[in-house]
């Protein structure tokens, strides 16, 4: 699909949910099937119910849910009546939700057991609150099961277009406070035609399995948004992801495409029950959030045999742009462009660079941001031109058109006056068979910059100063003097962000 057929008339609950078959099954939950002509039922009474509370067309509904049926028919039921969808962790702090309902003023929060406690203290006090008994609500807190039961199956879809603001997707706050990516309605249609369909070639008959929650915008759209868009199927659990409640969905449900993160990748091959697991019904699995090491990838494919397609994306242009294809995968790269972005690589003015040279990496393409809300000076300098981001991304294209990541500009540390990507350094470490994972920082001593390596160290490893200055000495070996980690420290586990990604904040603190 080209921008240009882009309807300008467009609402995404219409063409994601109402157009699929009613009899074909959209949600495998902890409490069965839900097919898609319930859920059609489902949202227009969620629907309904916002707009009982008084949401209103181009208002903001924060969601704060675990995974289930609830969550989806909320989403779209919010999207139908032409509202703006967020969502948020559902293990945040207090003051981390009164940031979030400080920032996006929403006319409603969307609440569950989990997080209410937590939303009360921080002040929130017009919720719509799933899974608690009503006898237990506050003022202003409304019943999810009530409301809900007593709007109609049915619900007129607000006028929207495609060029209309409608979801918004965080940034994982890495470089300061999160900030909201404003997101046109046709994001979601050109990136499932693009990158679902492209690039992943999904079809009716798959089924979805994530590991990540949807609040994270990658595994909405993989679970959620993609799916329907084809009338294939997701599933969904609230419960935490582990590798064993991993394998054991994989046996229950039989799903085609496993939505996975390098660190779940990680913790599958090293189960002791790995070698044990039937993942045959898996025609690929999709790997995002962080770059999946060439080595992790290589274990994964010896143990198990399913095809890992790794790739990466933004919240700011709403999903993926570079992504490896079914049997067109290169081990080690991001991939090639998804069709529909155009992309350059660039240098700090701009400028683009030759193939082979490292720098910036720049995405063209109709899913864009519009903007950051309330961040002028920041969406102009992330958002140079209409559908256009400038990320931070540092990557190498080949010849042949594909892109290996080599870090962030905003991570690159001057070491003894020379730049240096704690990148490449993981990468060397990772090859090191004592070293199972790793993140490298940077730390100041009187004022100058060093590197220092946190190292989830093999279990037949010693971890004392010996195997840190082996570990030193193979950095030495392999790349210019000045890039070896100054510090090595081993960790038990590598912290994580919400997201699945390595919390590099935590690890400076530490």
């Amino acid at each position: 699909m080209k921008y240009e057929d882009v309807p300008d008339e467009f609402n995404i609950a219409t063409h994601f949910v109402d157009r699929n078959d009613d009899e074909r099954t959209a949600l495998i939950t902890d409490s069965g099937p839900v097919g898609y002509g319930a859920l059609k039922v489902l949202v227009n009474r969620v629907g309904g119910a916002l707009r009982e509370l008084g949401v209103g067309q181009g208002d903001r509904v924060l969601l704060a849910l675990a995974d289930g049926v609830e969550f989806v028919a909320t989403w779209f039921g919010a999207q139908k009546i032409g509202a703006v969808t967020a969502e948020v962790y559902t293990f945040l702090r207090a003051e981390d939700y009164k940031y979030f309902v400080d920032y996006a003023t929403p006319a409603v929060v969307v609440a569950d057991a989990t997080t209410l406690p937590r939303l009360r203290a921080a002040g929130v006090a017009r919720m719509l609150v799933v899974g608690v008994p009503q006898e237990d609500l506050l003022d202003g807190e409304s019943h999810f099961d009530t409301l809900v039961a007593a709007r109609p199956d049915t619900l007129t879809a607000a006028p929207t277009r495609s060029a209309d603001p409608a979801m918004w997707r965080f940034t994982t706050g890495s470089t300061g406070a999160p900030k909201a990516c404003v997101l046109p309605a046709r994001s979601a249609l050109l990136s499932t035609d693009w990158y679902a369909f492209g690039s992943l070639g999904l079809r009716p008959d798959d089924v979805v399995l994530s590991v990540p929650k949807l609040f994270f915008g990658y595994a909405n759209n993989m679970t959620v948004l993609f799916p329907f868009g084809a009338g294939a199927t997701g599933i969904v659990s609230p419960a935490r992801a582990t590798p064993e409640l991993i394998f054991e969905l994989i046996r229950l449900h039989r799903p085609t495409i496993l939505v996975n993160v390098p660190t779940m990748i990680s913790a599958m091959v090293r189960h002791p029950d790995a070698a044990a697991q039937d993942l045959g019904s898996l025609r690929v699995c999709v790997s995002g959030g962080e770059v999946l090491p060439a080595a992790l990838r290589a274990e994964w494919m010896d143990l198990f045999g399913v095809e890992v397609l790794d790739g990466i994306g933004s919240s700011e242009a709403f999903h993926g742009y570079i992504c490896n294809r079914p049997g067109r995968v290169r081990p080690g790269s991001l991939g090639e462009a998804v069709p529909g972005y155009r992309l350059r690589v660039v240098d700090r003015d701009g400028t683009p660079v030759p193939d082979g040279e490292v720098g910036q990496l720049e995405i063209t393409g109709e899913t864009v941001a519009l903007q950051y809300w309330q961040a002028p000076e920041k969406s102009a300098e992330t958002f140079p031109r209409p559908h256009t981001v400038r990320s931070s991304d540092l990557v190498v294209r080949s010849p042949d058109g594909y892109f290996t990541y080599q870090g962030r500009a905003d991570d690159l540390l001057k070491v003894g006056g020379m730049w240096v990507a704690p990148a490449e350094i993981e990468r060397c470490l990772l090859r090191h068979p004592a070293v199972r994972e790793c993140a490298v920082v940077g730390y100041e001593v009187d004022g100058l910059t060093k590197t220092r390596a946190f190292v989830v160290a093999d279990t037949a490893v010693a971890e004392d100063a010996a195997t840190a200055t082996a570990l030193q000495e193979f950095v030495r070996s392999a790349l210019a003097p000045h890039k070896y980690p100054r510090d090595v420290r081993f960790v038990a586990t590598l912290p994580l962000t919400p997201s699945g990604k390595v919390d590099r904040q935590a690890l400076r603190a530490l």
